[in-house]
């Protein structure tokens, strides 16, 4: 996206229902229908279905977190708008894209019926098949997967799994940050804390560790951390709890 759309989308994000008068509707109106869907409303203060009108329409359509803007007009203000879209009754609201009409209705609608009219304006959804995703496995597809369902545990566990097999400890550890810790969360945390240990070397780090136990609390995390890479299956994990219990107690 070209620097000077990102900055009119950035300003426009907070300001998703615009007054527009005659002299500034191709500013308003027209130029931004070239990037956003936009919403005419075409109203009066007089008017009492406008009123109950508005407020829905500036509700659906700030919940598109600024996919579609809204163009609010009022009509004895802005003549030669309202001549424009040959409005015979008000409210009545027009949606443009690229400068063009594209639907519209008369009079106030039911909350419903206006949040189909505003969703058909919004870009199509690329569906996202995260099981096919997870099982090729691959980074590519495990960030893919993340990028569609960021608070996905099983995306954010499978990704920070492949960051830990790789050595990529940091960046498994930032990623299992930003999801809620669970059983199955803590062993991934455990296991990138304690990478550095191998397999085959649990007893002499776990050994050297508990004598540090008791008055170091890194080195007491780094025990629990290795004792949780090692799992309840491991047969020296329980007799290391309980030496680690008589340590601390």
């Amino acid at each position: 996206m070209p620097l000077a759309i990102k900055q009119l989308a950035s300003s426009i994000v907070w300001c998703m229902a615009i007054d527009v008068l005659d002299d500034t509707f191709q500013k308003e109106v027209i130029d931004k229908s070239m990037i956003f869907p936009v919403i005419v409303d075409l109203w009066a203060p007089w008017c009492g279905p406008c009123k109950t009108l508005g407020p829905i329409l500036e509700k659906l359509v700030a919940a598109t977190k600024g996919q579609v803007i809204l163009a609010k007009v009022d009509v004895d203000k802005c003549p030669q708008i309202a001549q424009a879209f040959q409005a015979q009754s008000i409210p009545a609201v027009y949606a443009m894209k690229d400068g063009k009409i594209l639907d519209g209705f008369v009079g106030a609608q039911p909350e419903h019926v206006v949040s189909e009219f505003v969703n058909r304006l919004l870009p199509e959804v690329i569906a996202v098949d995260i099981k096919a995703l997870l099982a090729k496995g691959d980074e590519a597809s495990l960030r893919q997967a993340l990028e569609a369902e960021p608070a996905n545990e099983a995306v954010v566990i499978a990704l920070a799994e492949l960051l830990v097999a790789r050595n990529d400890c940091s960046a498994a550890l930032e990623i299992l940050k930003t999801i809620p810790e669970t059983e199955r969360v803590r062993v991934v945390v455990a296991a990138a804390r304690a990478a550095f240990v191998p397999a085959d070397d649990y007893d002499r780090v776990l050994t050297e560790l508990l004598e540090r136990v008791k008055s170091d609390d890194v080195a007491k995390q780094n025990y629990l951390d290795v004792l949780e890479k090692m799992g309840p299956n491991d047969p020296r994990t329980s007799g290391y709890r309980k030496k680690l219990t008589t340590r601390l107690f």
